[in-house]
């Protein structure tokens, strides 16, 4: 024991040598490196770093919010589509992912020949542009990624509201057209120099360009598509996994702390704004979780769950737009009617019977163009120089801005938005109802028969929901009633 203690004494003093004769030799390489100034290429080179190392940690948080809206669509839907949304949830990514490069980012971010409409340049970027700066302290490639995650977000939006009755062939064809065409040419107008951004619209992380675009796409092709089988209007489909529901809906609301935070584009000299961004994004979900649960709760009697994911989504949605430009009251009180619109949005798609499957267009049609809206009602003049464009001076109207001009621009802003992707969604989905690759074939509704067993042969739980004709997987079977024997 004595020799224990020895050696141990014996390795803690080595221990303690060795951190001394480090923190000595560190010390003496700065005191020799003291004399050596900094040149002006040092700064730039390190600024270069912390904005790079920002956006693209921001991206991937982004782009796990693909897996939450991949778990969130399966726990939300009945176990017969589940493999149906998984799939084509993972799909957006890697479909979205070659569409976007070849076509997308050129056009929503390259130079355009001065109409404000449609980029023209930066198609299918490379090595020659590793090092060009997009903006900023930021490369034309990490803007690339970073967006990308945006565009691939934007595309599964749709997925949702149309679960378990849309044609496989068809979903991979309407992610493309989405990624290459109908997004790329709203986020031009607003991010990438366009007519939109010329005229101060605001909208600082995607209110408008993604949720405003996605939830009117997910109408669309809901609405086109008819009903799920089985569905009774006034009635929802039971969700068949809440567990998964809320894994899904917690791994979203963390992923928008890159969704936000990430669209001040750098670090450097921005943390302010960072923080304002963080905080807001965080007031909003609470607002939006609390106003859902109790305005479900007064109307049924019952604390719901599924009300209340949706809830936190959509005020998530609605603060979006206007997170760096508004106060912390103005986060809650736009988060909090974004969970009851939410609800309201949802009564009326019962009324004009349109099956949005997960309430897509409820959480990002409704409170994203209600949160673009919000803007100009609560925009801060103070925070109003953040975006270009605008006076400064200018705010909403209900916060001393003294002039209706931002909510007018955002008004139109958000119209235009809704045109555009209406129109050309509804020829998108006519095209594809004309081919017979819209709807399911209807083999997969038939009794017995479900999309996921027609579409891809699987079952998401085969030991619960076997295929047909196959035994349950995995399930041992006992004869008779007897109890199982002791120690089973």
């Amino acid at each position: 024991m004595k020799k224990f203690l020895r050696i141990r004494r014996q390795l803690i003093v080595m221990a303690i040598c060795t951190v001394i004769l480090a923190v000595f030799g560190a010390h003496m390489g700065f005191a020799q490196d003291a004399e050596a100034v900094p040149t002006m290429d040092d700064i730039v080179s390190i600024r270069i770093g912390i904005d790079t190392s920002w956006v693209l940690l921001t991206g991937f948080l982004v782009f796990f919010m693909q897996l939450g809206f991949a778990v969130l669509e399966t726990g939300m839907i009945r176990q017969t589509g589940a493999v149906n949304g998984l799939l084509e949830n993972f799909l957006e990514a890697g479909i979205g992912a070659v569409a976007w490069w070849v076509v997308g980012f050129g056009l929503a971010f390259g130079m355009d020949n001065g109409s404000g409409l449609f980029g023209t340049t930066l198609f299918a970027p490379g090595f020659d542009t590793a090092d060009t700066i997009y903006y900023g302290n930021i490369s034309v490639l990490t803007m690339f990624f970073f967006q990308f995650a945006f565009a691939a977000t934007a595309s599964t939006i749709t997925t949702g509201a149309m679960a378990e009755r849309t044609d496989f062939i068809g979903n991979v064809i309407y992610t493309v057209i989405v990624i290459i065409f109908i997004y790329p040419i709203v986020v031009h107008w607003v991010w990438g120099g366009g007519w939109l951004f010329q005229q101060g619209f605001f909208d600082f992380a995607g209110s408008n360009v993604v949720h405003t675009v996605g939830g009117v796409i997910a109408l669309v092709g809901a609405w086109m598509l008819g009903p799920r089988k089985g569905k009774v209007w006034g009635k929802a489909i039971p969700p068949h996994n809440l567990g998964l529901a809320l894994i899904g809906t917690m791994i979203l609301w963390f992923g928008w702390y890159g969704f936000n935070p990430g669209s001040t584009l750098g670090a450097v000299g921005v943390t302010g704004t960072i923080g304002i961004v963080v905080l807001n994004t965080t007031l909003g979900a609470g607002g939006g979780t609390i106003s859902a649960m109790f305005f479900q709760y007064f109307r049924t009697g019952k604390w719901d769950l599924a009300a209340t994911l949706n809830g936190s989504l959509a005020g998530l949605v609605a603060v979006t737009g206007g997170c760096a430009f508004i106060s912390p009251v103005s986060a809650i009180i736009i988060g909090l009617v974004g969970g009851i619109l939410l609800l309201l949005w949802g009564d009326l798609l019962e009324k004009i019977k349109v099956d949005d499957a997960v309430g897509a267009s409820s959480v990002h049609l409704a409170c994203g163009v209600w949160g673009i809206l919000a803007i100009g009602l609560f925009a801060e003049p103070s925070l109003t120089p953040f975006a270009a464009n605008v006076k400064a001076g200018f705010g909403g109207i209900l916060v001393g801005g003294g002039s209706i001009d931002i909510l007018i621009t955002q008004f139109i802003g958000s119209a235009a938005t809704i045109v555009w992707t209406g129109v050309t969604s509804f020829i998108m989905f006519a095209a594809l109802k004309a081919i017979g690759h819209l709807r399911v074939n209807s083999k997969a509704e038939t009794d017995g028969n479900f999309i996921d067993n027609y579409e891809h042969g699987q079952s998401v739980w085969p030991d619960v929901l076997p295929l047909p004709g196959d035994e349950p997987v995995g399930v041992p079977v006992r004869s008779g009633s007897a109890a199982p024997a002791a120690g089973d």
